[in-house]
């Protein structure tokens, strides 16, 4: 069978180093060309008019709390919310309710991968105290998460001795990302401000500690405050192997919003008072990725009196970071790295990540002067977010997956089993 040609023409295409007018051709599932006036025989023409093509979407931290808590979202409903933000593949953290804590939890999760989503998906495997090396043969996890500190679920390396035994026995080709926020910090502050900056500049120390010592090589999650990046800053020049990220709730918010958001506006860390915020921002340039950290609770557990921590973000994330390019806050080729080259460099995913030839044709076209207001229209099952009613400039077209329409004009085309259990590469 003849595999489909696509000619996407006339796109803003926009890589980590310029912006530019060009066509993208594709056949069946992958790029075969990037540039101006291609031939178009035996394709069928998409004219984009100057849309901005962006390359599909890579968010590397997401909770689609399958399986055991599915009221809240599912593998379906969690990579429909990707596509309609952008995001061709997610990556998905193990503190489900059924944790991803054995190669046996690991293949059942891959399993209903393959059924049930829209888009691409990785899975993260869970460290535990017990399971290192259980944890070690997860070839096909795309990296190892460590809690140091307790969140949502019951997965926590909390002691030193384990914290170490873990860091020195993960296989150094792998990736070993942190949620690095310190038990005894947390614990210690629960009766009083509820998990302050304190308790993840300790973890952070601790964990580039480790990772100077062991000779890793780690992934900092949801870095907020300005001492976290400096001392990941600090520990780079002296050799450390350390990436980081940052949650766009950070970016956007800060203790000041809580006044209006209440329940809602609690998440692990928390929001951090507003010079941090701007620290974010201004250190932007030192981080490898953004990730939305997508960890939705429905309404009613939140208006509950212990409100679980934790806010949706994938339908949002990438209308977030159109805004800043329109506020002039960072450009269009930062973009493309941030949730392109970058998450797909640090997790080693395979033909993901750029708008270029032998790349699997992942492609996000935007719309940079039709505004978006977030909210409206939501395919999550939760069925809410932080940013109710902002508006942001610039949306989303055309979400394109493996060369098929995945997402046109806000009507989701993909179809549950579209989507394809993602491993890193093995060199």
């Amino acid at each position: 069978m003849t595999e489909r040609r696509r000619l996407l023409r006339g796109a803003l295409v926009v890589t980590t180093e310029s912006a530019t007018l060009s066509d993208i051709l594709i056949q069946g599932e992958w790029i075969v060309a990037v540039d101006q006036n291609l031939d178009a025989a035996g394709a069928e023409v998409v004219h984009c008019g100057g849309l901005a093509a962006l390359p599909g979407g890579i968010d590397a931290h997401v909770h689609l709390r399958e399986p055991g808590a599915e009221h809240k979202e599912d593998f379906t409903s969690g990579t429909q919310a990707a596509l309609a933000g952008g995001f061709t593949t997610v990556l998905d953290m193990p503190n489900s309710p059924v944790p991803t804590t054995s190669l046996a939890a690991f293949d059942a999760k891959a399993a209903l991968v393959e059924a049930k989503a829209c888009c691409d998906v990785g899975l993260f495997f869970g460290a535990t105290p017990f399971n290192v090396d259980e944890a070690s043969k997860a070839t096909r996890a795309v990296g190892l998460k460590v809690y140091m500190g307790s969140s949502t679920g019951d997965l926590l390396v909390a002691d030193l001795a384990d914290q170490l035994r873990v860091f020195g026995s993960y296989p150094a080709d792998r990736a070993l990302v942190v949620h690095a926020e310190d038990e005894e910090a947390v614990r210690l502050f629960s009766a009083g401000e509820r998990r302050p900056p304190i308790c993840a500049e300790l973890s952070v120390g601790r964990a580039l500690a480790l990772a100077r010592y062991t000779g890793r090589r780690i992934h900092v999650s949801h870095a907020s405050t300005a001492v976290e990046l400096a001392a990941i800053g600090l520990a780079r020049s002296q050799g450390v192997r350390v990436t980081v990220e940052v949650a766009p709730h950070h970016l956007y918010l800060d203790r000041d919003s809580e006044g209006h958001l209440g329940a809602l506006g609690v998440m692990n860390p928390p929001l951090r008072p507003p010079a941090d915020r701007e620290a974010l921002w201004q250190r932007l340039d030192a981080v490898d990725m953004i990730a939305s950290d997508h960890a939705p609770h429905t309404l009613a557990e939140k208006a509950g009196p212990k409100p679980p921590s934790g806010v949706p973000g994938l339908e949002t994330t990438l209308p977030l970071l159109l805004e800043a390019v329109a506020a002039g806050r960072m450009s269009l080729t930062r973009v493309s790295a941030l949730i392109g080259t970058g998450p797909a460099g640090v997790f080693r995913l395979p033909h993901k990540g750029r708008l270029a030839p032998g790349y699997h044709a992942d492609v996000t076209l935007v719309d940079l002067n039709r505004p978006t207001t977030l909210g409206s229209h939501l395919y999550t099952k939760c069925g809410w977010t932080p940013f109710e009613g902002m508006r942001a400039r610039g949306s989303i077209a055309r979400v394109i997956l493996r060369g098929q329409d995945a997402l046109v004009e806000g009507e989701m085309l993909a179809e549950p089993g579209q989507g394809r259990l993602v491993a890193p590469r093995t060199r």
